[in-house]
């Protein structure tokens, strides 16, 4: 027996793949896992036995950075929120919320505006830069800002979130041609369809691992991350260095007289866009109710 620490590629029908020590190997998980209630997810750094005459087990499950709900995946450290600035025009409010969940899950937010050469990107990019997020433009066509963009890739596991249409699959065969994604539909290459079992699976590319799975779009996310109102002004990285400025301290930053936030807004130094979305946001968290908590947990 040989024991090897390793990084879970995917799951299914109870098996799962493990990359160790450059080989692949397919595995069970223990019981035990079950008994606690754990399910292994790819992205999980495990500590598995390699048996010659009996199956191979995961025996350790290394603690989490970060899990997404759904599609399941575990220690994603970048998430790549893609959107086109045309055909069809970038949705503030999606990338917005989707930056948001980022940051208050621990993941770093990289937001990826495709299509560059059929419209200038400029105003956007600077939206998102001045708030403090790493942010591209890039072209399939011309290949633009496709090099930048794989090197972001390089020791992280990435997901890559974007709606039909913006160009995420044009992007990832730019960055790694030998994915092969069909674009505009799911990848058979993958063995997946439209109706197929909702899995996630990582595959090495440029120096480290995207999670790539059918569906993996911002409503994903919205309906399976939430974002409490006391957690939200936290998740506007623009907002942290007026934080506790306020005339009030129950200040919601939406519209309250004396919100240094609402100043900044108006003196330029906060993109009036995000403080949209995060009004909206902060809208929405005010509805959320414990029991519906306890029951996306569930």
């Amino acid at each position: 027996m040989t024991e090897l620490n390793g990084i879970i590629l995917k799951g299914i029908g109870g098996f799962y793949y493990v990359e160790a020590a450059g080989e692949i190997y397919e595995c069970k998980a223990r019981g035990v896992f079950r008994k606690e209630g754990i399910k292994p997810l790819a992205g999980d750094r495990v500590a598995i036995s390699v048996n010659e005459k009996a199956e191979n087990t995961i025996d350790r499950i290394f603690e989490r950075s970060s899990v997404l709900a759904r599609p399941p995946v575990a220690n994603v450290d970048r998430l790549f929120i893609v959107s086109s600035v045309c055909e069809p025009k970038p949705v503030a409010l999606i990338i917005d919320r989707l930056t948001a969940i980022a940051v208050n899950k621990g993941i770093e937010p990289v937001v990826v505006f495709t299509k560059c050469d059929l419209e200038n990107p400029d105003e956007y990019v600077a939206i998102y830069e001045k708030a403090g997020i790493k942010t591209f433009a890039v072209s399939c066509v011309s290949g633009e800002g496709i090099e930048a963009v794989r090197k972001e890739l390089e020791n992280h596991i990435s997901a890559f979130c974007g709606n039909s249409g913006v160009g995420k699959s044009s992007l990832l065969n730019a960055i790694f041609p030998s994915l092969e994604l069909k674009t505009g539909e799911i990848s058979d290459k993958l063995g997946r369809g439209r109706h197929t079992t909702r899995h996630s699976e990582l595959f090495p590319v440029a120096g480290g691992y995207v999670a790539d799975t059918p569906g993996f779009s911002s409503l994903d996310f919205e309906e399976n991350e939430i974002i409490l109102k006391d957690e939200l002004p936290y998740a506007f990285r623009e907002f942290e260095q007026y934080l506790g400025q306020c005339r009030f301290t129950s200040c919601l930053h939406t519209k309250e007289k004396g919100c240094r936030i609402i100043q900044a807004v108006e003196d330029g130094e906060i993109p009036a866009s995000r403080h949209e979305s995060y009004c909206a946001m902060m809208e929405q968290a005010k509805e959320v109710k414990e029991w519906e908590l306890r029951q996306r947990k569930k």
